[in-house]
Formats: C-alpha cells, structure tokens, sequence
C-alpha cells in the first residue's frame, strides 16, 4: 500500500514548553534533509533509528533560520504507523510550530486529516480497529477508571477476546464445509446438532458476558449524565459547587437565580459525572425562568442518575412532591440539604416518597454529608466491580451495538439447534456472527474465511 507524506502539528494548539510537528510517510527524511541544519552537517536520513538530534530549520529560500529544534528520527516498521516518522520538536509558541509546520507542507508533505496518523496505523496492519478507536477514548478519558478501560482496549484485551471467539465459530464452519463438502472423510467427526449446541452456547455465554460490561463501560467512557433537580433555593448550585470543589454556579438566597442547565464534568471515586445544575422546577410568570424550567424537565428526561434534593429547613411542599413521583422509576439519590438549620421536614415522609432508594443528607455549608453522597454515586453504579483489572470492558457504542447484532444471531443458530433446522442452515447464522465480531476489529470477511478453511484442513483440492 503506496501513501503519501502526512504532517501535522500533535501537541495542543497554544502556548507551552514544546511543541511537535509530526511527518509519517516515505519521504519523511527527505523533506527533513532539506529544512534540517544539525550540528557537522549531519542529515537526518542517516541517523541512526529512535535517536533524537539538535540543530535549526532553515528556510531553504532565504537561507535564515527558521526554528532552533530537536529532532526525532523513527525509522520504519519499528513506529506508531510503521512508515518512517520525524518528529519536529519545536519551541511552544503558535508562531514558531506553523512556521515549521508551513515549511515542512511547502517541501513535498501533505496537511494530515484528523486521526490519519492512527488510521495509517490500522491500514498498515499495526493496530486493528478497536485498538485505533482505543486511542481516542485514552486521549479523552476523564478518570483513571476510564483510562484503564481504554489503555486494556489499546493493549488488544478486547482484540484477543473477539479474535478468540472468531476462531471457534471459523473452526465450526470449517468442520461443516468438511461434512458437507467430503462425505467420504472418515476421520472427520460429523458435526451433530449436539455438537453444534456445546460450541455455540459457549460463544452466546461469552458474548453475553462482554455485554453485561457494556453499561458501566460506556458510563466510563462516555459519563454518567447526572440531573440535579430540586425546587428553587433548596442548594442545587451549592451542591454542584461542591462536587466540582469550585465556584461555578451562582448561589444567592433569591429563588429563580439559576436561569439555564449548567453543564460540568466531575470525577466523583473514578465516575465521570456530566452534571447537570437545572433552574429550579417551579411554575414562574418570568419568561426566561420559564424556558429554563422547560430545558430542566427535557434533561431529567435524558438522564442516568437524579440528584433530587429537598430542603431540610422547609416543610415538603406540592412541588416537592411532584418531583418525587416523576423521578421514581429513575435512579435517584434524594438528598436532604440544609441540616446546619433547624427541622422542619418530615424525615419520615421523605422516606415514604424515596421509596427505598438512597437518601443522604447534608449541610453543603459546612460541607457535610459529601463524601457519603460521593460513595452513594459511586457504589450505585459500580459498587467495587470496575476494579477488577482482569476484565475486558466494552464501551464503544458500535461495539455494543455490533456484540447485541451478533448476539441475535447466534440466539437464532442455537433457536435452529433447538427446532432441528438443516445444520447447512444454520451454518447461515453462524457466518453472520462471525462477520459482525469481525466488524469490530475491522478485519475482513470473505477472502480470510476462505484462506482460513484451507489452510485449517489442508484439504489439497
């Protein structure tokens, strides 16, 4: 496979210490030859692989320096894509890394699109698909859990699972084509309905165990969208203050002060929380208060976790308890804010309407009662499992969508099995299954079944 050089700037737009324009393609030495001036007149084409050298770039029509660098030299397979790649280590100013940046694109490299460095990787065979994918969701990972997650996923632990699975239904399909294909075999065992039963419920069982990680997964990479809902001035936008450990909302003693939905994300125990702070769900006159409180009511809608808090100072009022009958069948923590003044709150109604589910309370004043709300969202969603490091999680959306199509398929096989349906039939469905594991990690359906039937039975037709 023949590609063009790629260049781009890999470190964050902005001032810092460095900055990194990165080349990855065939003639990646040859356009740092010509802008590279190092110390002797060393060329970067014959330095030695996974070095890094000091010298300048210069423009080559004016002849001026351009940038005082370092230089990494990669030399292929053994790099990220496995062509040959050069690292322009430049200082960080946005000035300094465009002018190399433009000077390495007017030599003979191409601007690379977004995530063409790791797609060159997968193209190049380095990495399959759910590892390339892996790589983003490192980058973005907002807790160590989830960095976890990913950094398993980038290592090839989800690969080899599906890869494992691929191989048993190939071998069961082989074993078909044999029977069907070579009658005469006789050392071949016949696959029976029996035998086809064992293999594929072992493939339904381990595909059923991918997808019961497939909620906390996704909760890891994704965050767990979290509504705090209460009437106005009850301590919503303090207890969003308190999660994120800064002032982000407004808190006054004036009802109606939170006029929008304020968005943040929080790590809470290794959750990532995108919380919600909500104007206070209230009948109001004022026009934007109002569409505030319409935006509040679709956001609860969409949510995986309230935090439904109530006032500890105030007696329950008909808008309090309205709330509690629309969160009910959610997940809900209530939390009962304010106990740093005097009661008056029926505690035991307040359980009455929490109907079983968690109740934590609090004075965010004194900042008491947060790190039991803190376990309490923790415990909710992962209660210790997520720190099991020998298990393989699936968070990608199109992996979980793809495991449930699989899923159907092999449920509708062993559905065959059951009915007695033609094992030639059948056959159908299990070929469907190994075509939607395969779409996971990208590799291709048709030609590698083929090579792979042979090559198993070393038939010599």
């Amino acid at each position: 496979m023949e590609l063009d050089t790629i260049a781009a700037i890999s470190t964050p737009m902005g001032e810092g210490a460095i900055a990194i324009v990165r080349l990855s393609g065939d003639e990646a030495f040859s356009i740092a030859d010509k802008l590279y001036r190092g110390v002797g007149g060393k060329r970067i084409s014959d330095a030695a692989s996974h070095t890094i050298h000091y010298g300048h770039i210069i423009d080559p029509k004016t002849g001026q320096v351009a940038e005082e660098v370092m230089v990494s030299v990669m030399k292929g397979p053994k790099t990220f894509t496995k062509e040959d790649v050069v690292e322009i280590n430049c200082h960080g100013g946005i000035v300094s890394v465009n002018r190399v940046l433009q000077l390495v694109l007017n030599h003979g490299a191409r601007l690379a699109e977004p995530g063409e460095f790791t797609k060159r990787a997968f193209l190049n065979g380095r990495i399959d698909l759910s590892q390339a994918e892996a790589v983003m969701d490192l980058i973005r990972a907002k807790t160590d859990r989830a960095m976890n997650v990913a950094l398993g996923q980038m290592e090839g632990r989800l690969s080899k699972l599906v890869k494992r699975l691929r191989q048993e239904i190939l071998e069961t399909l082989a074993h078909i084509e044999v029977n069907i294909d070579y009658p005469e075999y006789d050392d071949v065992e016949e696959m029976t309905h029996q035998l086809l039963l064992e293999k594929a419920g072992f493939v339904k069982g381990e595909i059923e165990k991918l997808l019961k990680t497939s909620e906390q997964g996704k909760i890891l990479r994704e965050g767990l969208s979290t509504v705090i809902v209460g009437r106005p001035n009850v301590g919503k936008s303090s207890l969003l203050n308190s999660l994120v450990h800064e002032n982000k909302a407004i808190v006054t003693d004036i009802p109606g002060t939170t006029r929008d939905v304020i968005e943040e994300y929080v790590n809470v125990r290794g959750v990532p929380l995108r919380l919600l702070d909500t104007a206070g769900i209230r009948e109001t006159e004022d026009i934007v208060e109002r569409i505030g409180v319409e935006r509040s009511r679709q956001v609860l809608k969409e949510a995986d976790l309230i935090l439904l808090v109530v006032n500890y100072s105030d007696e329950l009022t008909q808008e309090d308890e309205n709330l509690f009958k629309v969160v009910e069948d959610m997940d809900v923590i209530v939390i009962v804010n304010k106990t740093d003044l005097p009661q008056q709150i029926d505690m035991e109604r307040v359980r009455e309407l929490a109907a079983g589910h968690r109740l934590v309370t609090t004075s965010l004043l004194e900042d008491q009662g947060v790190d039991e709300l803190e376990e309490s969202i923790s415990s909710l969603f992962f209660a210790g499992s997520i720190e099991a490091g020998d298990m393989t999680y699936v968070s990608n959306t199109r992996h979980i969508a793809l495991l449930n199509q699989a899923l159907n398929s092999i449920e509708e096989a062993l559905n065959g099995v059951d009915f007695g349906t033609p094992i030639d039939i059948i056959q159908i469905d299990l070929t469907r299954t190994w075509e939607l594991l395969g779409e996971i990690i990208g590799e291709s359906v048709h030609d590698s079944l083929i090579d792979q039937l042979f090559s198993q039975f070393c038939l010599g037709k």
